[in-house]
């Protein structure tokens, strides 16, 4: 009787030891903090992940406008982003989406699983075999998700901020909630990298369109950090989009606006300087052109060089007379 028990509790603790392998031999080890939400404003849906793991956000991020979006984490079953945004196409709803695609992962107990759709639903799924401290909270139209954090502090920190930042920019309640855990710890084995994806509310059949952000930071002694001035770069690249739409359309007093918000963010950016000089120029606003390619010139004179290459092709249109005012700055 005890031999055969002996053997039982053997042969038990070798298929748990082979079941374990593997998924942890062959699953990526993403584990991590994140946060999937919904801006009641504006539609639009976003995931934010920071992990001590290289290239976290193209392991764990999912989204698609008119859809929704995914964090998929713990032992990452990267399947769950294609699956579960193809099942939300469908018609299934976040908890029916993650109630199948669970249901089926024999690897389901190392599992962290968040999905938000584009009526701002969400389910999320947090398997018992995940490394702790790992938890999940669930809000008005945001969940946040953590596994091997220091301690269960993290999320509920990341649920606060979520909570106390509504009516903030969608991008901006992402990066507090991920401040908010790394000054609470965060990843039990430090920081690496991060990621956010916000898409649109509805879809266009443009990709490029579609994606009204995605930023990632794949290796950082702070990824957070960084994370946050990519977004504020981000942000200064759209206003000098709507700077140049300004100047298309002759609205050279919205376009020095959008050019100078652009310019606050991110001062010591020449190239910025430089394309608000070139389409000044173009819209006959020669003399307010002229001091801006002066300071860019004596910082850097390739910007000068560059000048004259834009003429031929239209790029820059003004007459013989004027580029020699600009070239001679």
């Amino acid at each position: 009787m005890k031999k055969g028990i002996i053997i039982c509790i053997a042969l038990w603790s070798i298929t748990s030891t082979l079941w374990a392998q593997k998924f942890i031999g062959t699953e990526p080890l993403a584990t991590t903090y994140s946060i999937v939400a919904f801006d009641e404003e504006t539609g639009e849906m976003g995931v934010a992940v920071q992990s001590h793991w290289f290239s976290v956000g193209a392991l764990v991020s999912w989204g698609e406008a008119g859809v929704g979006v995914i964090a998929t984490q713990s032992l990452v079953n990267p399947s769950f982003g294609p699956d579960g945004l193809a099942l939300l196409k469908k018609g299934h709803t976040p908890e029916e989406v993650v109630k199948e695609l669970i249901s089926k992962d024999e690897g389901q107990a190392f599992r962290q699983l968040a999905i938000l759709d584009s009526e701002g639903r969400v389910a999320v799924h947090t398997g018992d075999k995940c490394i702790a401290a790992a938890g999940h909270l669930k809000g008005d139209g945001y969940s946040v998700q953590a596994n091997m954090m220091v301690g269960d502090a993290v999320w509920l920190l990341m649920d606060k901020v979520m909570q106390s930042s509504k009516g903030e920019p969608l991008a901006e309640r992402l990066l507090l909630a991920m401040e908010a855990a790394e000054v609470i710890g965060g990843d039990i084995r430090g920081k690496q990298s991060a990621a956010m994806l916000i898409v649109r509310p509805k879809a266009t059949g443009k990709p490029w369109v579609d994606r009204r952000l995605d930023l990632r930071v794949e290796d950082h002694t702070t990824p957070v950090k960084e994370l946050r001035r990519l977004v504020q770069l981000h942000q200064a690249y759209e206003y000098m989009n709507q700077g140049d739409l300004a100047i298309e359309k002759g609205n050279v007093e919205a376009a020095n606006d959008a050019y100078g918000a652009a310019e606050t963010l991110f001062p010591k950016n020449l190239e910025m300087q430089y394309w608000h000089a070139i389409a000044l120029a173009n819209a006959g606003e020669l003399e307010t052109a002229l001091p801006i390619f002066h300071t860019i010139f004596l910082q850097d004179p390739n910007w000068r060089t560059l000048t004259a290459r834009l003429v031929p092709n239209g790029i820059l249109q003004v007459d013989e007379e004027s580029l020699k005012q600009i070239i001679n700055q």
